[in-house]
């Protein structure tokens, strides 16, 4: 892709027909990307380009994407993350015809303060291990248990982590305090989770906004991909 990152369908306030009939269209240009590297025998485009994404899909829209026939690929529904991947039908053959040798793009963590930040966390793990990321998921290790994020340290520290996602609403605390623990670039992802002064995750958003540990980049509240997409090009290296 133009951006080195996976496009993917907001799909929030779309049809099921537009929905299906755009992630089809992209499936029709992947099968595209890889029969002419077939004929070059050359595969020149990375695992990235070859990801299909719809975000922001609910039960309801993918029960009906899923009845309207699809030519060219399948769909896979990622429930808590309401995302919907799609895997061209000639990425199937290539996968089935030859072993899979894709070189992972890097290793991601990606945290969350408590349950009911999972659905933005889960958004940005479901992308990121679509453009070809290792994610390790370190879940429900909010500052109100202090001593949680303190358990999960040597996974965080861990030499081969190369950028840290952090989810987490209410005060928004924990990625400062992940940033002060960790040598790798922190990306913040503010949640609507809260009571009524957190505003719908504009509490959280500032607070992260005003991070005093250093590293830390922000997104708009509730914006998993938009974490994913930051993580990916902070450790993306060209070749």
């Amino acid at each position: 892709t133009r951006t080195g990152f996976p496009e993917a369908v907001f799909a929030a306030g779309k049809t099921p027909q537009q929905v299906a009939t755009i992630l089809d269209d992209m499936a029709k240009n992947v099968n595209s990307i890889i029969k002419e590297e077939k004929l070059q025998e050359d595969d020149v485009s990375n695992f990235s380009q070859k990801a299909i994404l719809a975000t922001r899909v609910d039960q309801k829209l993918f029960e009906e994407v899923s009845k309207i026939p699809l030519k060219h690929g399948t769909i896979m529904y990622h429930k808590m993350a309401k995302i919907i991947s799609m895997r061209a039908s000639e990425l199937e053959i290539e996968v089935n015809d030859s072993q899979d040798h894709t070189e992972k793009a890097g290793n991601i963590v990606v945290a969350c303060a408590g349950t009911t930040d999972l659905p933005v966390a889960e958004e940005a793990a479901i992308t990121l291990e679509a453009a070809g990321c290792n994610v390790e998921r370190i879940y429900d290790v909010g500052v109100a248990g202090l001593h949680r994020i303190i358990n999960a340290l040597p996974r965080l520290r861990c030499p081969e982590v190369d950028c840290v996602i952090v989810c987490a609403g209410m005060d928004g605390a924990l990625p400062s305090v992940v940033a002060g623990l960790v040598s790798v670039p922190v990306v913040a992802v503010p949640t609507s989770v809260g009571y009524g002064a957190s505003f719908g995750g504009v509490s959280a958003m500032l607070t992260m906004l005003n991070s005093c540990a250093p590293g830390v980049g922000v997104v708009n509240i509730d914006n998993g991909f938009g974490g994913a997409a930051l993580a990916f090009k902070c450790i993306k290296k060209e070749k």
